[in-house]
């Protein structure tokens, strides 16, 4: 049948307002805004997708970067016959598949949005993603993100739109909902077009601007978009009214994230008008009908000498290079870094599946996010303070169920003269407070190569901390590690007290028990590498074995090994922390370590404090 946009954008309207009221709560102005061109994008023939099949290869993909509109986009699958009225009618309501901001609940969702200014960074990876695989294909599938214009602040869109101008992204659509209104009051530009279109052309964008409530102007606008062979990705800039199509809610303050009263909403129903809501339209299938292969993978392991020093920084490259070469799926991405994460590696032996995202580092992750989401294994890595500036998208992408892998360099006040600014000191308390993520800090070579491979055979988020220095390669080739895991690297039939670290500090720990052994006290040292989770069983036997613990990390005591154990419900002994307590500096890493009471000597110390001796 053919699609009568205008009956179409009726009964979109006219689910949006019955939605949210039912909800009580909501954004319908904020729907109400992009109806004519959703509708007209996805009813036109110009969006293409299998909705039977939402995992379709070959579908577009759809983000609604502006998350809180979802009762538009609910409402657009509603009209396609994917969304029930009963699943429309219970928007927001406990334990429903349509939540208040798009979820993986939905089976439509491509990625969690409603933190705002992702969704643009979350779509480029996808589009990524989709020219790789149909590199070889006559066409690919688009990727279109709907922005609102108050995230047109976010600093996180413009990475984005420099990103996908430099991997020229010519399959990426993004269509802005320019209603002029914010949550309290006019948005930086309002409804002034020329500036938002002259600072996407700046970024190298194809920019077309339209009236957004024009379906004649919005098609003849698709029309040009789709018969464009530059390589530039697009931006249709729509100036809309929000609240368009109820008279005393259009284009006036005080309404956003306002659910419309029972009154309001049968005035808004009267004005909209009569609605054949079993009405239902078509989605066209996509074109192409690529599948994607299946594969054996198979792990390779770096080879390292017992004692031989290497950063476990360069441990991570060379783990990384060993998967490329197995598993066609695994992808990097650095932010400028990759001489010092050593995924320079990677980047030279597999050109193709790396991906520089210069220093930009919320857009590093959004983008892994995207490709993650597009079936892909992005490995991230930039020095570990500096992942600090996209924790929301770090925190966001566990909500989108994101496969993704990211390592932390230079870490800890150990990295030396660069001084404080450059210290991750809180990046272990970071990942930890992700749901159901890995936190994962080897001391040598052996430890992070058998890590690394270990978190690309796990399915979700997980954290490797690496450390700048060389250290001494403490385990043979054939040790192996798991998440969840510990090691007790020194250990004796009496020991006092038991020491637990890992990475840097966990040689320190070695050291002290050298020393305090040839003073006849014998401690237990605990490699404790994965973090998150915790080998409990070690725990809770040192705990049993040993009169009280001292835990030794280069991280902050908040958030750290120390409130890890501390909360793990096994120890009950006398728990100790040594840990950073203070303010870091310019020095050598000896000096810092010692500084901040964290080397051998302040382990020693505290020894035979609790031993009283």
């Amino acid at each position: 049948m053919s699609n009568n946009l205008t009956e179409l954008c009726k009964q979109l309207r006219h689910n949006i307002v019955r939605s949210t009221t039912a909800a009580g709560t909501g954004h319908p102005t904020s729907s109400l805004s992009g109806v004519e061109t959703m509708a007209t994008a996805m009813f036109g023939g110009y969006f293409r997708a299998e909705l039977d099949n939402p995992n379709n290869p070959n579908n577009d993909r759809l983000i609604f970067s502006k998350g809180h509109a979802c009762p538009l986009l609910y409402s657009l699958y509603y009209a396609a016959g994917h969304v029930t009225e009963n699943e429309l009618m219970n928007l927001r309501k406990f334990g429903a598949v349509l939540e208040g901001h798009p979820t993986m609940k939905w089976r439509y969702t491509e990625a969690a949005t409603g933190s705002l200014g992702q969704g643009l960074g979350v779509a480029t990876g996808m589009a990524l993603a989709l020219q790789k695989d149909f590199e070889k294909e006559d066409a690919y599938p688009n990727v279109w993100c709907v922005l609102g214009d108050s995230e047109m602040a976010e600093g996180s869109v413009w990475e984005a739109m420099n990103c996908a101008s430099y991997y020229k992204l010519n399959n990426l659509i993004a269509v802005v909902d320019l209603n002029r209104l914010g949550q309290r009051g006019e948005t930086q530009i309002g409804h002034n077009t020329d500036v938002l279109e002259a600072k996407a052309s700046a970024f190298g964008w194809e920019v077309y601007v339209v009236d957004g409530h024009n379906l004649e102007e919005i098609k003849e606008c698709y029309d040009a978009v789709f018969e464009s062979n530059t390589e530039m990705p697009k931006m249709i800039i729509a100036k809309t009214y929000k609240g368009n199509g109820v008279s005393f809610a259009q284009n006036k303050d005080g309404y956003h994230g306002k659910a419309f009263s029972k009154a309001e909403c049968d005035q808004a129903l009267e004005e909209i008008g009569l609605v054949d809501t079993n009405m239902r339209y078509t989605i066209p299938h996509p074109e192409t009908t690529l599948s994607k292969p299946e594969f054996d993978i198979a792990h390779a392991s770096h080879k390292y000498e017992l004692g031989s020093k290497v950063a476990t920084r360069k441990a991570y490259g060379n783990a990384l290079n060993n998967l490329g070469a197995t598993n066609p799926n695994v992808v990097a991405l650095d932010a400028e870094m990759n001489n010092s994460t050593y995924s320079e590696i990677f980047a030279k032996n597999f050109p193709e599946r790396y991906y520089e995202m210069f220093i930009a580092e919320q857009n590093m992750v959004s983008v892994a996010t995207g490709l993650s989401r597009m079936g892909k294994v992005p490995f991230v890595s930039t020095f570990a303070a500096f992942l600090t500036r996209a924790a929301d998208q770090i925190r966001m992408a566990q909500y989108s169920h994101s496969n993704l892998k990211v390592m932390g360099s230079h870490c800890g006040v150990s990295i030396g003269p660069d001084g404080s600014s450059q210290m991750a000191v809180e990046d272990i308390s970071l990942f930890r407070a992700i749901l159901d993520s890995v936190v994962l800090y080897p001391c040598d070579a052996v430890s992070t190569d058998k890590l690394v491979q270990k978190m690309a055979d796990h399915t979700g988020i997980s954290y490797l901390r690496c450390t700048r220095a060389e250290t001494p390669t403490l385990y043979s080739n054939d040790e192996e590690f798991h998440i969840g895991g510990s090691k007790t690297f020194v250990q004796s039939d009496n020991d006092q007290v038991t020491v637990i670290s890992a990475g840097i500090t966990l040689h320190e720990a070695i050291k002290a028990s050298n020393i305090l052994k040839k003073n006849g006290i014998n401690i237990r040292v605990i490699d404790l590498y994965s973090i998150k989770p915790l080998d409990k069983e070690a725990l809770t036997k040192s705990n049993n074995d040993t009169q009280a613990i001292i835990t030794v990390e280069d991280h902050l005591e908040q958030g750290g090994i120390y409130e890890a154990i501390c909360s793990s419900g096994t120890i009950t002994k006398p728990i100790h922390c040594l840990a950073v307590k203070k303010m870091s500096c310019s020095g050598t890493p000896a000096e810092l370590l010692a500084y901040m009471e964290v080397d051998a000597d302040a382990i020693v110390k505290k020894v035979k404090e609790i031993l009283n001796k």
